[in-house]
């Protein structure tokens, strides 16, 4: 017989038994953690490939007092993000608004969603076909006039196919609008009041709110002479 201080302790093996399950489970639960963080990650590959807007995803959503413009008065990042329910110098419209004025001859309709880009790391030469802007009928579409910092072209393209759009009226209604929580159609109400536009309005749920409601689009084309 062997001494007692060789023996093995009489509850060792059933405390190997007792948590068999345990570890068993464990290792289960680990390996799903790594299978769905695999999948995500495809997932993931999956949407950035397919999105048709890839630069202007949505933002996790902000508290109240952080969705607000950075320094200079225009959101210049994280355009898709929470917007407030007011613009300087204009008007933030509902969808039933925006639907009784879409019979009005003299409004004028603006879209600021950003034009699909090409992906990066798309090899030369093949072939990429971005998807459609189905927007509000009878718009203009003036994709990247909307951010927050623009280039001297993209000023005065802006203030051109405005006044264009408008005939020099500045009293004409003018309605922005994007996607919900876009900050680029904000940004473009905005800069058009500062530019003297009286009847600024903003549609703050955009092409979601408009589509939701069962109402009518038609596939946009940019404004011509875009930067």
């Amino acid at each position: 017989m062997a001494p007692p201080h060789q023996r093995r302790h009489p509850r060792a093996p059933r405390r190997d038994r007792r948590h068999t399950a345990r570890v068993r489970r464990a290792d289960v639960g680990c390996a799903r953690a790594v299978a769905g963080a695999v999948m995500l990650r495809r997932r993931g590959v999956i949407v950035l490939a397919l999105a048709p807007f890839p630069p202007f995803a949505r933002t996790a959503p902000a508290a109240d007092g952080a969705a607000w413009p950075d320094a200079g008065g225009y959101r210049t990042q994280d355009y898709r993000a929470p917007t407030p329910s007011t613009v300087p110098g204009g008007r933030m419209i509902g969808t039933e608004e925006a639907r009784a004025l879409l019979g009005q001859r003299d409004v004028v309709w603006v879209d600021m969603l950003p034009a699909p880009r090409r992906p990066e790391g798309l090899a030369p030469g093949s072939l990429w076909r971005p998807s459609p802007r189905l927007g509000i009928p009878g718009s203009i579409w003036l994709p990247e006039a909307g951010r927050g910092v623009l280039s001297p072209e993209a000023d005065a393209w802006f203030r051109d196919s405005l006044a264009r759009a408008t005939g020099g009226d500045l009293g004409r209604p003018v309605v922005f609008y994007c996607l919900a929580d876009c900050w680029m159609s904000w940004n473009a109400a905005k800069r058009a009041a500062g530019w003297g536009y009286r009847e600024v309005l903003w549609y703050r749920d955009g092409t979601d709110g408009w589509e939701a409601a069962g109402l009518p689009t038609e596939i946009l084309q940019p404004a011509p002479g875009g930067p």
